[in-house]
């Protein structure tokens, strides 16, 4: 059995929280949506993750009617991209340090909050997604000066990275970093040095895409014969295997599945109780790692 919980931004939270991109899809039934988070609240959550894009800002509409202070929830939040309603990819890079200062006025704002609790610079060096060009090209030392200059103001009150390089994260460590969002499952492992780095340096690795996919091309843990052997032997779903890995193969593991159904919510939980024997481990670590490196644009 792995441990429930782990430090993340000098706190104590489940390593299974909520990632609130689906909420989106629930933009028309606001109820439902409501009533998803206040049940993922119910079932033990206490870290969820957001970002003004998400939905074109509906994820932190919902965020903010349903957290009040005495849930103690951490809300991670993310710039580097804002809204794009309308274009054929549904955000807009947004690197510039005048826009991250801006995203992060916008947050505070969407979210009704005076300090945002951690902070994630989407970098967008790697993994799959957009990438950046023209004046969206910017040196990793004017972000992060700037990021740390908003948590001097007390508007933030940790930095994170997403889509970042091991090269980028040895260069921003010293400025202090909470945590990393990279793609990452066990059927695509490119970020497995990164991931050490994290566990020896007290980082907290909160992988999206834990299942892969995400993208037309990019691998998918459902897909995979060994996952699908394992969930047919112990009872459980190809995807609760494949969450269930992540949280055995470190301890720096934060997962934040995202759903619009409440059962799927209900099930992503559940795998807390999910334990590997060796052979079972062995044989999920032995499944081929293919790259996540899907461009778009």
């Amino acid at each position: 059995m792995t441990t429930t919980t782990a430090s993340f931004a000098g706190r104590t939270v489940s390593r299974l929280g909520y990632g609130a991109a689906q909420l989106g899809r629930l933009s028309e039934r606001r109820e439902e949506a409501v009533a998803l988070l206040r049940r993922a609240l119910e079932l033990g959550v206490n870290h969820v993750d957001t970002a003004e894009f998400y939905g074109f800002g509906f994820a932190n509409e919902v965020i903010r009617e349903v957290l009040r202070p005495e849930d103690d929830v951490l809300v991670v939040t993310k710039v580097g991209a804002d809204p794009n309603p309308g274009g054929r990819v549904p955000l807009r890079i947004a690197q510039r340090p005048e826009q991250l200062r801006a995203s992060v006025e916008d947050n505070l704002r969407s979210l009704g909050v005076d300090r945002l609790a951690v902070v994630n610079l989407r970098r967008l060096d790697s993994g799959p997604g957009l990438r950046p060009e023209g004046e969206q090209v910017v040196d990793l030392d004017d972000q992060l000066e700037v990021m740390t200059a908003l948590r001097d103001e007390g508007k933030i009150g940790a930095i994170g990275l997403s889509c970042v390089t091991s090269d980028g994260l040895r260069r921003a460590l010293p400025a202090g970093i909470a945590c990393v969002q990279n793609a990452y499952s066990v059927v695509s492992r490119d970020d497995e040095d990164q991931l050490r780095l994290c566990v020896s340096e007290g980082v907290a690795w909160v992988p999206f895409f834990p299942l892969g996919g995400g993208f037309a091309g990019m691998p998918k843990v459902a897909d995979e014969p060994a996952v699908h052997a394992v969930a047919e032997s112990m009872g459980v779903t190809p995807s609760q295997v494949g969450l269930a890995w992540l949280l055995h193969h470190a301890p720096n593991v934060l997962l934040i599945p995202g759903t619009a159904d409440l059962a799927h919510l209900e099930a992503n939980l559940a795998v807390a109780g999910i334990s590997f024997d060796d052979a079972t481990l062995a044989t999920l670590d032995a499944i081929e790692s293919r790259s996540s490196e899907v461009r778009l644009g």
